[in-house]
């Protein structure tokens, strides 16, 4: 570790973290009681220490710069770690327990919230995670849940979000069905193989076109607006589907279609109420799913059948 980097005082870093996390140096000062003169030039110390602005001051009201808010991030996990450090020293619990409603499309949530269901059981076994299996936008405003996975940019500008790397997918199909109809070496290739609709047949088949797919509604099969239907359509050979690569690589029932031509990609967020800042258990089952989708892995398996 490079101790010479570290030079600021805990006491300005804990003054800055009460500050955002209270709202302003009034509440912050009585938070940590101290006056608010006080607090206010630990705030002004640690800014001229570390030679940045931390706050834009607009009459009483403090505004986070953007500097402010990278640096909070950190302050937060320094402020946790403080918090760990004094529980185990005064031999308190570190148990959270709860119920935590976590939203997602029928994908991720049958085939990427388990493993995050998995290390919630090993870190913090009092947290009950629950599912919400849904193609459609939760309200988080409403609570219907508490943090929500979406491949739609988030607009409320109430809610917490954070981008995810983005995901990519392709199309997928059984090896027998790749025999009998192919095989696939060009795009031009897929005229007259079976495909699986899902959701709106002319949405669908407006995505294969716009990347020279010659696709039709002749095309389609079968389909479904459930990925989980359509992915089994697509594991039984009945028609070439397109699901996640993170779905697909995984399965030894398929292999992938012309992944070197085609390939569709979409963005990941996890948004959630504001309250993220002040709930505990909530906090820790957003960074558990921040950690499962940062590491979800987009590489596609190599064909064996091009």
């Amino acid at each position: 570790m490079n101790w010479a980097a570290v030079n600021f005082d805990w006491n300005q870093v804990r003054a800055f973290l009460a500050t955002v996390e209270e709202g302003s140096l009034s509440a912050a000062a009585r938070a940590l009681g101290l006056t608010q003169p006080t607090l206010g030039r630990q705030v002004s110390a640690l800014e001229e220490e570390l030679g940045v602005t931390l706050f834009e001051r607009s009459g009483r009201t403090l505004i986070l710069t953007p500097t402010g808010e990278a640096l909070a991030e950190h302050v937060r996990a320094m402020g946790e770690a403080a918090t760990r450090l004094s529980l185990v020293a005064s031999g308190q619990s570190q148990s959270v327990e709860g119920r935590v409603k976590v939203t997602a499309s029928e994908g991720y949530a049958a085939y990427v919230l388990p493993e995050a269901v998995e290390r919630l059981r090993e870190t913090h076994p009092g947290i009950v995670l629950e599912i919400v299996s849904t193609n459609s936008l939760s309200d988080l405003r409403r609570r219907e849940a508490d943090i929500a996975v979406r491949n739609a940019d988030p607009t409320d500008p109430e809610m917490i979000a954070r981008r995810m790397p983005d995901q990519k997918g392709g199309l997928y199909a059984t090896p027998g069905l790749i025999e009998k109809y192919g095989p696939f070496r060009e795009v031009r290739d897929l005229a007259n193989a079976p495909f699986i609709g899902f959701g709106s047949d002319g949405v669908y088949i407006d995505a294969l076109q716009k990347r020279q797919v010659p696709v039709t509604a002749a095309n389609l099969v079968a389909g479904s607006e459930s990925h989980l239907v359509h992915w089994e359509l697509a594991r039984r050979g009945i028609g070439i589907g397109v699901v996640g690569n993170m779905v697909g690589e995984k399965d030894d029932l398929v292999v992938p279609v012309l992944h070197d031509k085609l390939s569709f990609e979409f963005p990941v967020w996890l948004v959630a109420p504001s309250e993220l800042r002040t709930s505990r258990r909530v906090r820790i089952v957003f960074d558990v799913l921040a950690e499962v989708l940062g590491q979800a892995k987009s590489a596609a398996k190599v064909s064996k059948s091009a």
